[in-house]
Formats: structure tokens, sequence, C-alpha cells
């Protein structure tokens, strides 16, 4: 029997004891049972079929994509949730409705209703522990029906077709971009993992995607015969252009005088034409993301949801989401970035290349630091090739709060046998910024990538102003 949380500090306990492939990797598919999600939600009466929901899976982008909608909807007037993983500081981040994130008693009674759930998973006559994962999704969806969410974006956590998220009830589905990630799980070539990530497509329900691949495309287009579900496919139902803006300088380091423009999108789709739509991330991936959530927008639309032209354009003006090649501070540039993998660290690379290569009027060209760490199971070598290229100076690290980091020493063997840039090693991310500090000057650029969990210490670190 579990013992009911009295407290924030006791609910969120429960819920990091759980079982969680966030910190320790599933060894294979099997870890993955949707018949223990759908259990654990007949246990919570069923909240996810009251609630209308846009369904986002791929390799990357889908974080990007769904804040863009939630922030669309949001100005057209709809209470609109956003469910997204991982939390950067706080376990709350992961759902807000009308951007506002449970509160700590909020949290204690969705625990607490859970937890009577779980007991009772536990306590079947075929008994099963729920995941980390599963619980928070059930969590979420509970917290969704009690603010009475009109409509709900929600993002996969891994690959798609047997994701805790996939017994949702979507008016639509979303597949950004498909690579090579968790192969692992997914499989190691990109016809595997597209009909892993094409799993959330539903009997009639339409499809956008933004996939570029022809390979994975292939695998969409049949899933979406097979389920005679509609299908707009970038390059083929609907195309943008972008206008990249470079990042300039303010001089200064206040938060609130940061760039917030990095150029516009112009999107066609089957019904509508969308010109010089306002980007607030860096990068020609981000015009990419915007298209693909503005013909989510349009499909909505021809379903009977209002979204004006006015909205969508506020919506996409009011997007923030950290770490996506995050300027976080100028003089020098400080760039966090969640990287992870070949595709978002080559977004990186060109977006680098794109905004903040163009020296100041009478200035060189500024110098780069990198600050890289790695988590075990990725291809640390393949990214290092892809970045280290872009950078005068490396310093490896390590992130503290998930075991699943590579050691600096480890990282140095494996950077100094495909590369002779200068690296040092770091043995925290504090003695990383720190050294990153010293060898700099006000013109030069930092940039933190490699990995969802060193962006996020350090992005925590440098706001704190350590």
């Amino acid at each position: 029997m579990i013992k009911p949380a009295q407290s924030y500090e006791q609910a969120i306990e429960f819920l990091f004891e759980r079982i969680n492939f966030e910190r320790t990797p599933a060894a294979d598919k099997q870890d993955f049972k949707l018949s223990r999600m759908r259990r654990l939600l007949e246990f919570l009466d069923h909240p996810q079929n009251r609630l209308p929901t846009v369904h986002i899976a791929g390799t990357k982008g889908k974080g990007s994509t769904a804040i863009m909608l939630t922030e669309m909807l949001s100005s057209a007037g709809y209470r609109t949730g956003l469910y997204t993983s991982p939390h950067v500081e706080a376990f709350e981040e992961r759902m807000q409705i009308a951007g506002q994130r449970p509160t700590p008693d909020q949290i204690v009674d969705l625990v607490r209703r859970v937890q009577a759930a779980v007991d009772r998973c536990e306590s079947a006559a075929s008994p099963f522990s729920p995941t980390f994962f599963e619980v928070t999704t059930a969590l979420a969806w509970l917290f969704f029906e009690m603010q009475r969410a009109e409509i709900v974006i929600l993002e996969v956590g891994l690959g798609g077709r047997l994701d805790s998220t996939n017994v949702c009830s979507p008016i639509a589905c979303v597949l950004t971009t498909i690579s090579r990630d968790h192969t692992q799980l997914l499989g190691s070539t990109l016809t595997q993992i597209a009909h892993e990530k094409a799993g959330i497509v539903k009997l009639q329900i339409p499809v956008i995607s933004g996939v570029q691949d022809r390979e994975a495309q292939a695998v969409i287009a049949a899933t979406c015969r097979e389920q005679h579900a509609e299908l707009w496919q970038l390059g083929q139902n609907f195309s943008y252009s972008h206008t990249a803006h470079a990042c300039p300088k303010t001089g200064t380091t206040d938060s609130d005088c940061l760039p917030t423009s990095f150029g516009t999108v112009d999107v066609a789709t089957p019904v509508e034409r969308w010109p010089s739509m306002p980007l607030t991330l860096a990068g020609e991936h981000q015009a990419h993301n915007a298209a693909v959530a503005l013909a989510t927008i349009d499909k909505l639309r021809q379903l009977g949801w209002s979204v004006s032209r006015e909205a969508a354009r506020s919506g996409l003006a009011n997007v923030r989401w950290p770490m996506r090649i995050e300027v976080l501070a100028q003089r020098p540039t400080v760039i966090i970035d969640a990287g992870h993998n070949w595709e978002s660290i080559s977004a990186l690379g060109r977006t680098l290349e794109e905004s903040f290569s163009s020296p100041e009027p009478g200035k060189s060209s500024p110098r780069r630091v990198l600050i890289f760490a790695a988590t075990k199971d990725k291809d640390v070598v393949g990214i290092a090739r892809q970045l280290l290229p872009r950078f005068d100076t490396v310093i490896l690290t390590q992130y503290l709060k998930n075991p699943r980091a590579v050691s600096p020493k480890t990282l140095l063997r494996m950077i100094q046998s495909v590369s002779d840039v200068a690296c040092h090693a770091a043995s925290t991310p504090t003695e990383a910024w720190q050294l990153a500090r010293r060898i700099t000057t006000s013109q030069d650029l930092i940039c933190v990538t490699g990995s969802f969990f060193i962006a996020a210490e350090m992005r925590e670190l440098i706001l704190r102003g350590d």
C-alpha cells in the first residue's frame, strides 16, 4: 500500500522513485508496453479520451513545433495544454496550460490521485509497476482535464508506436523530422525508425509531415494509406522559404534586451499563404518547424478551430523555448543548445555560420569556444567530427545530475583520436564555465552543447551568475 504524499517534496520523491528511462536507458523494446499505460489510465477513468490532442513525434523539432502550436492556439483564445519532456529545472515544466504550470499544491493533489491508481496496478491479478514516464503522462492528462483544457499539444517521449503518449485521442498527428537516434531501441535504419515514429498515425486522422528523407517519407505515406489518413507532406503539399537575420550585438547581458528576432518564414499550404511570419528561435531548422506548425494550424482550421492570421503571427512572436540555440548572454555571446544527435548538431553548425559568424565592423572574427559533454549511448565521435572544425578551443566536461554522462577523460581520448583541436578537460560544469570565461574576450563566442543534460546544468549555473 502506497502512503499518500503529504507534501510537494514527498510527491516529487514518489515520482522519481519510479523506473526512469531518462536516467537508466531501457534495455530493449520489451520495456515499453502500451497495455500498462492503458491499464493505469483505466483506473483513472481515461482522462485522455476527453481531451482533443495534437500528437507530435520526430527525431528533432518536436518541442519547438509544440511550443509554436501552443502559442498560436493560445493567442487564438483556446485554453491550450502543452506536454513536453524532459524538464530543464523543475518537474512541473513538463506540463502547462495557458502558460501556467501546476502549483506545488496541485502537484500533491495530482500525485495522490495517481498513487491510488498505481496501488491498484501493483495489487492487480497481473501486477505491474508503472514507470516514471507513464505516471508523469497520466498525471499530465489529469492536470489538463482539471484545468479544463480545450486542446492539448502532446510531445512523444521516445519513438512513437510504443510511447506512453500513444493512447491519446488525436485530432491531428504531426511528424517533424526523422534521422538516426536511439538506434538500440528504434532500429538502425531510417525505415525502421520511421516505422516506429509513424506508429502514432491513427485511422482517418490527418497527418502533417515535415520529414525530408525519401526513405522515411515512403514509410509515412504507406502508413497513412493503410490508416486512410490524409497526409500533408512538406515539399509536396506545403512549402516554405526562410529569410535569416544575423544575431545583433546588443552590448548587454540583460536577458530582457537579448535578441528575439532571427528572421522570417513564408509558408504556403494547400489552403493558405503565410507571408513574413516571425521567428524568435535561431536557425533554418526553426523555419522548417514553423512551416510544419502553420500547416498544422491550417489543418485545424479545416476541422473547425478558429485561428486568425493575427493570432498566428502574435503566437509565433511570443515563442520562447530554452536551450534551442538560445542566446543566454552577450559580450561574450553565450549559446546554449540541447543538441545531442547528428541532425541537431548539424543544425547548430549551420546556424552558427548563418547567424553568428559576422565580425563587428573593424573587428577580427570572434574566437569560438565549445563546452561539450555527452551521453554514453550517443555517437560521440560522429558528433565531434561535425562540431570540432567550427571551434578554436574545446572544453570537455560532464553533467552531474544524471548517471549517463561520459567522463571528461574518456571524452578527451575520443576527441584526440579524431582531431588536433586544442582541448581541455574540466571535471564539473562550473570548472568548464570558469575556464571558458578566462580564455575569452567580450568579442568571442561560447557554445554549450552535446546533451540536453549539460545544456540544462550549464544554463542554470550561468543564470545564477556562478
